[in-house]
């Protein structure tokens, strides 16, 4: 019995079950910083308060979720980009031809830099969106939308560069 005890001891010991519950896959021993350029506004359609909204937004989601230092510039994990849309587009369209419900997107290009493993660098775009009444004014539920699409992107930014699933 004791010898059963003592094998189970030393296979249980040998494996190890790490689990990260923000989602986040980063090695801590050689990446240790991490740095967020300011998304300026690059749309065609300007919304002034997105730039600080969105970068401070992802600077906040990596800070939350991670062991990562912000630092200005220079990180191991270095964020960059332009927000390259903000669209407002009708959507179901009634029988006297007006537009019931109109999207507003946004796209964001980010462009990620991963110092100590490159092989993790990434350029693309990524995009939200969410619909709202054609009753309402965008001025009326611009703020609340733009920050749930807002919420949004950073999520699908923060998988795509440091979750690695």
């Amino acid at each position: 019995m004791k010898r059963l005890i003592a094998i189970l001891l030393v296979a249980l010991s040998s494996c190890s079950i790490s689990y990260k519950f923000n989602g986040a896959s980063i090695n801590y021993e050689t990446t240790k910083t991490i740095s967020v350029a300011t998304f300026p506004i690059k749309a065609a359609l300007v919304y002034p308060p997105l730039e600080e909204l969105f970068t401070n937004s992802l600077k906040n989601a990596y800070i939350r979720q991670t062991r990562l230092q912000m630092v200005n510039s220079g990180g191991d994990l270095q964020l960059e980009g332009e927000i390259t849309n903000y669209d407002l587009t009708p959507q179901a369209v009634t029988e006297d031809a007006y537009a019931s419900q109109t999207r507003l997107t946004i796209t964001v290009r980010v462009r990620f830099t991963n110092t100590k493993d490159p092989q993790y660098d990434l350029d693309q775009s990524f995009s939200g969106y969410k619909d709202f009444s054609s009753s309402q004014m965008l001025t009326d539920v611009q703020d609340e939308l733009i920050q749930q699409i807002t919420d949004e992107l950073v999520d699908q930014i923060f998988n795509a560069t440091v979750a690695n699933w």
